[in-house]
């Protein structure tokens, strides 16, 4: 078996433990608010500025014999500049204050995921960052484009407010087979075991932004 498909297989449980969340479950029938959807938004933008940077922080410390995969963070990079620009400009389609997000603290558990992709980085396994990567993308490429499409027509939203989740989608199949084939590149034991073990910690952690993202709300719309 490669190392992608050992990925997937071994991080199948995490993976169903996020996608069975009752608020991505309605998001994808279409049946989440406007101030959720607004709240999602609004934690995507405060985690997804921190992915070049955490791409730079990557590639600072791989050695010399992975400089392979420095090259390919490069490429990443590129592609992802600019992306919660994106997001801002969907909330601000979507009639709330994109300024205001940009301004605002993230909640606890976007900040606590940030924290932890950061933390392996510097004092794990650089190569635990992948896990991230492939939540990321391997969860828009599951949810984007359906749930875009259902969350526009059940909130009667212009196109403009879903550009970062239609756009994540399209691009991130793309990202994901080149990250497939990346991944069936590390052959090193340990990296592999880093890899698996990041990506299991952030379907958790980022399981955590969803159910606080439903929590915000519903506690905002009995107030």
């Amino acid at each position: 078996m490669n190392f992608f498909d050992q990925l997937q297989r071994e991080t199948e449980p995490e993976r169903q433990q996020l996608l069975s969340l009752p608020v991505i479950q309605r998001g994808a029938r279409g049946e989440i608010t406007l101030e959720e959807y607004v709240g999602f938004l609004s934690q995507a933008y405060h985690h997804v500025k921190h992915t070049v940077p955490l791409m730079m922080a990557c590639g600072s410390r791989l050695t010399d014999r992975q400089e392979w995969l420095r090259v390919a963070l490069a490429e990443y990079i590129e592609e992802e500049t600019g992306h919660q620009e994106w997001v801002l400009n969907d909330i601000a389609a979507c009639g709330a204050d994109a300024e205001a997000v940009r301004r605002s603290k993230p909640n606890f558990s976007t900040e606590l995921m940030v924290a932890y992709a950061y933390d392996t980085i510097a004092r794990g396994n650089p190569l635990g960052f992948f896990g991230m990567v492939h939540v990321l993308e391997g969860t828009s490429i599951k949810l984007a484009d359906l749930a875009a499409g259902a969350i526009q027509k059940s909130l009667d939203l212009p196109s403009s407010a879903f550009s970062y989740l239609r756009s994540h989608g399209a691009l991130d199949v793309g990202h994901v087979e080149f990250f497939q084939g990346l991944m069936n590149k590390i052959d090193d034991a340990e990296d592999q075991r880093a890899i698996v073990h990041g990506a299991r910690a952030i379907y958790r952690l980022y399981a955590g932004i969803f159910r606080e993202v439903a929590a915000v709300s519903a506690i905002a719309e009995v107030a």
